[in-house]
């Protein structure tokens, strides 16, 4: 009955669209000095797994997460998960549910003796806790809330207890997601947190939203997943230590996870990571498609294997800063560019053309497809264009007519200007480090050029670019990607104009400063009560017919111009047993299955 976005997902359910703003998880190790060798005692080395990661986490506290990379998916579980094998929903925390007859009710009832990482009990006390003072709690400003709010009164589910193994939650009419959206949501420790939700700084807000930030020593961080944090690191790694009260066990009676300890080192390169993974100094790493070629013909003597989940669930888009409101008595958005942005012969000009098909083919080395929906190819609700999405193939003069006709022209250099006389020219940021992004960048460059837009390309640190997408709000336009799902309604926080990923108009979260003058578009309004009115509808034709609609008026409008749907590749080295892998949740989403055989 819930869920946020992640709209994606945003921890362990690669489904979450929340972001703020997403980049993948990119296996791979860091330089000798960061050499997992180092970790090595004179003991025989416990089973572990080395990974990499790009930037350093923001927060340790779920609730105040909204971007990758995080921890949660490792350090938590909800009520209920989802197999990325199946696509069924699975029993986690609770062994069981029943939803009633009018589909307003359902009851979780949970398993005996589950305990925390520090031995406490986890109970019915627990979950009622996470939602009622957490989730559901307007002082917290979490991400989580914008996927709980229900219809057009955007009313919260109820939760109460039951009894000692039973909790119900409510709901105001009958929601589609009911059950899948809970699987996003991970149950928090109420002995360890009720004092820091209760109590107040001096400035009247929860003393929770400073809690578990990325200076709390590891030992203090109480979690219910199957590893725990051991160390931490800034700018060279986390370590994750097996949790001894993880309550999973195989068939035999063994506890889970078999993997005694995970190691992220942070790496800010994908090029380091590469050599790193073929000097043997780490155990995975994410193949991109320029690393694909050169791995490929290793795999024997690295004694590894390339996985290819096929098209990868998230997406890649490019999309401009459409809000029009002012801060402090100053536009966010200069008013001559703004009105460029937030013309849709502009925007759709620019879709016609960047050459997707050449990314695909140079950048991409042919592994991906093009992507024209927001909602994930592998969903049931996903809209092809041979169904009837509008697409935005490759088009420079299509492109000059739609600039002419909104009142733009070229002068005496082709330089494209508007009716004004102002040379059109922007800035487009991204992430650092992701050299995939850098060179889908410098293509759109080259390509907007060729239809006289001068674009200057920035890339950014991780931590300087989401605050200027989520907080200042002090950008032009931006390429980034948001992580995806099988259900639509994940993404409900990217769609409504209140939610707290609606990036390309977004209003100002709780505790940034007011914005004045923030307006909505008619289409934008309609995309939000479309994703309300699929939610509601429980007739599963129906339903697909609803998001349908979504996605036609997002390809016309074109709040993000979608790009390339890389394949979702990953290079694991073979003394690992149980790889299940997904185009959505890649190798390691079984993590509690997964052996090390040598």
């Amino acid at each position: 009955m819930i869920k946020i976005m992640l709209f994606a997902k945003i921890w362990f359910q690669i489904k979450r669209l929340w972001l703020l703003i997403i980049i993948a998880i990119v296996t791979g190790l860091t330089v000798a000095a960061c050499n997992p060798s180092n970790f090595k005692t004179n003991a025989a080395q416990v089973p572990q797994l080395v990974t990499s990661i790009l930037s350093d986490p923001k927060t340790f506290n779920f609730a105040l997460s909204s971007e990758s990379p995080n921890i949660f998916g490792l350090t938590y579980e909800g009520l209920i998960t989802e197999s990325y094998e199946t696509g069924k929903v699975e029993p986690a925390l609770a062994e069981s549910w029943q939803i009633s007859e009018d589909k307003l009710k359902i009851v979780f009832t949970l398993r005996d003796n589950l305990k925390w990482s520090d031995g406490q009990p986890l109970t019915v006390d627990d979950v009622v806790f996470t939602y009622n003072d957490i989730y559901l709690n307007e002082a917290i400003p979490t991400d989580a809330r914008d996927g709980m709010r229900i219809g057009e009164s955007r009313k919260l589910p109820t939760v109460r207890k039951i009894d000692n193994r039973r909790v119900e939650f409510s709901v105001p009419e009958p929601f589609a997601p009911f059950l899948r959206s809970a699987t996003g949501y991970p149950i928090l420790p109420a002995h360890a947190l009720r004092e820091s939700v209760t109590t107040k700084d001096q400035e009247g807000k929860p003393k929770f939203l400073s809690k578990w930030s990325v200076d709390t020593p590891p030992d203090q961080l109480i979690v219910n997943g199957p590893f725990k944090l051991e160390r931490y690191d800034t700018s060279q790694r986390i370590v994750f230590r097996r949790n001894p009260y993880y309550w999973r066990k195989d068939a035999q009676g063994k506890a889970q996870p078999y993997i005694e300890r995970i190691i992220w080192q942070i790496v800010e390169s994908t090029d380091t990571s590469l050599l790193q993974f073929r000097s043997g100094g780490l155990d995975t790493v994410g193949v991109s498609p320029e690393y694909f070629s050169l791995l490929k013909v290793q795999e024997d003597q690295g004694n590894f294997k390339i996985y290819n989940g096929g098209p990868g669930s998230g997406t890649t888009f490019v999309l401009f800063n459409l809000n029009k409101g002012s801060r402090d008595g100053k536009p966010l958005i200069d008013p001559i560019k703004s009105r460029w942005f937030n013309t849709v012969e502009f925007r759709q000009a620019v879709a016609y053309a960047i050459d997707r098909q050449t990314m695909i083919n140079n950048t991409f080395r042919g592994l991906g497809q093009p992507q024209d929906s927001p909602i994930s190819v592998q969903s049931p609700y996903y809209l092809s264009p041979q169904e009837g999405l509008k697409v935005y193939n490759y088009n420079i003069d299509k492109a000059k007519q739609l600039l002419l006709k909104a009142g733009f022209k070229y002068n005496e250099k082709n330089q494209l200007v508007d009716s004004q006389g102002n040379n059109v020219r922007f800035t487009l940021l991204t992430n650092a480090g992701n050299k995939i992004r850098e060179a889908v960048g410098s293509q759109i460059k080259r390509d907007l050029s060729k239809i006289g837009i001068t674009v200057d390309f920035t890339p950014l640190a991780w931590n300087t670019y989401t605050d200027k997408l989520s907080n200042s709000l002090d950008w032009e336009a931006s390429l980034l990607g948001l992580t995806g799902g099988l259900e639509p309604n994940d993404g409900a926080n990217v769609w409504s104009p209140e939610g707290g990923l609606h990036m390309f108009n977004q209003k100002p979260q709780a505790g940034q400063k007011p914005i004045t003058g923030w307006e909505v578009a008619p289409w934008e309004a309609e995309i939000g009560e479309l994703y309300i009115k699929a939610a509601r509808e429980l007739d599963e034709p129906k339903r697909k017919a609803i998001y349908a609609d979504t996605q036609r008026i997002t390809q016309e409008n074109l709040p993000f111009i979608y790009l390339v749907n890389a394949y979702s590749m990953s290079a694991v080295r073979n003394r690992f047993e149980g790889i299940k892998y997904s185009g959505l949740g890649g190798a390691f989403w079984n993590i509690h299955e997964i052996k090390i055989v040598d």
